[in-house]
């Protein structure tokens, strides 16, 4: 039987989300949470933008960064199903120049490998100052406005791999070669492959690569007390290494590649359609089957370093496997991501639950304190 959320769910979560804005470490948010099917806590707090003094509200819509992973990854599985592309198939089939070598060697990447994250890429916020990626200016998908399909991955195929395809997990840009090669299978453009596939079925609102309404649009904010504007650029430290690098105005350059991994705009509630879509068994959208797959460990025992030990790795996020060893107190079986712009996300299929947490607060909606406070109350910590 699933355990019902207690009556003291809002008041935990209101003290949750006030307290973060009280010690100003986030700007505005918007926390939704559902069970079984059922609204079971809703609340939009704060501001969308704190100098024109426009209220956070539930139809604000947020730059996504990696909830767009999730959405694009459901997109190619579906054209998996569809015949048009294959798991196992390499990504040479439709990328013939995409052939980053290690060793002197081009070893083949499929695209199973490209949705697991273990293709032999990482992302530039990953590594130290001198790494490759900054040095050769590979995009992580939310910088260089104007920056083309063809010279990031010429970029990313110059930088060469950083392990063998499939001998490790690593985070990385490879659902931006995943997206390109989706357009070249597809025939046409990934956000057009998206809206067909997975938000138009799903009637998403304003869920996509374009901005439908820039007067509802989240300002972006980095950490600090209080948090401050990003401006047209920014970059904000993360886990000691060169810092993750933010251009939000990227959102309205129509010339910007479609980034797969962190190009999408959306609102939370339409993103909650989506993970209730993928835990009640796909929404017509993917086949049950496909949906279970999205949320079962994809990568064996391999290390997913982001998360540590207890994780493993499905399509689109990351999957508890062993709480006790990964100090959680979330339940076996959580898929789980987040977004850099200041979001996060579970779905606990055990519980029959879905919560989406968005923020406009870098990196602190995320992986701050916010976020560990608002798991605690919805699991019922004290």
């Amino acid at each position: 039987m699933t355990r019902p959320l207690d009556a003291g769910l809002g008041a935990r979560l209101d003290a949750a989300i006030d307290r973060a804005l009280d010690e100003q470490r986030i700007v505005g948010a918007v926390v939704l949470v559902s069970q079984d099917g059922h609204p079971a806590y809703a609340r939009a707090a704060g501001f969308a933008d704190r100098a024109a003094r426009r209220p956070m509200t539930h139809d604000t819509i947020f730059r996504m960064a990696s909830l767009t992973k999730p959405i694009v990854t459901a997109a190619a599985l579906a054209l998996v199903e569809a015949g048009v592309i294959s798991l196992d198939e390499p990504v040479t089939q439709w990328l013939p120049d995409f052939k980053p070598a290690l060793g002197g060697e081009t070893p083949p990447i499929t695209i199973r490998q490209l949705l697991t994250h273990t293709a032999g890429l990482s992302y530039g916020f990953m590594q130290p100052d001198d790494g490759p990626y900054l040095r050769l200016g590979v995009s992580d998908g939310m910088d260089q406005p104007g920056l083309s399909f063809e010279t990031e991955l010429t970029r990313v195929t110059q930088a060469g791999l950083f392990f063998p395809p499939g001998a490790a997990w690593l985070y990385s840009v490879a659902m931006d070669v995943l997206g390109a090669a989706l357009e070249k299978a597809a025939g046409k453009p990934l956000p057009d492959i998206v809206a067909e596939r997975i938000t138009g079925p799903l009637k998403m609102a304003d869920t996509g690569y374009a901005v439908t309404d820039r007067g509802r649009l989240a300002e972006a904010y980095a950490d600090g007390t209080p948090p401050i504007e990003m401006g047209e650029a920014c970059t904000v430290p993360f886990a000691g290494l060169s810092g993750i690098k933010f251009a939000p105005g990227r959102a309205f350059d129509a010339a910007s590649f479609p980034s797969g991994g962190a190009g999408m705009v959306g609102r939370a509630d339409a993103f909650l359609t989506f993970l209730e879509a993928i835990r009640t068994g796909g929404g017509g959208v993917v086949s049950p089957r496909t949906a279970a797959e999205m949320m079962r460990n994809q990568t064996s025992d391999l290390a997913i370093v982001t998360n540590g030990p207890g994780f493993g790795f499905g399509y689109g996020g990351a999957v508890l496997l062993d709480p006790a060893a990964a100090g959680s107190i979330h339940s076996p079986g959580v898929w789980l991501w987040g977004g850099v712009y200041g979001h996060s996300w579970f779905v606990d299929p055990v519980r029959k639950l879905s919560v989406v947490v968005m923020t406009n607060t870098a990196i602190e909606g995320m992986t701050g304190a916010f976020t560990q406070d608002i798991t605690a109350a919805i699991q019922g910590a004290h």
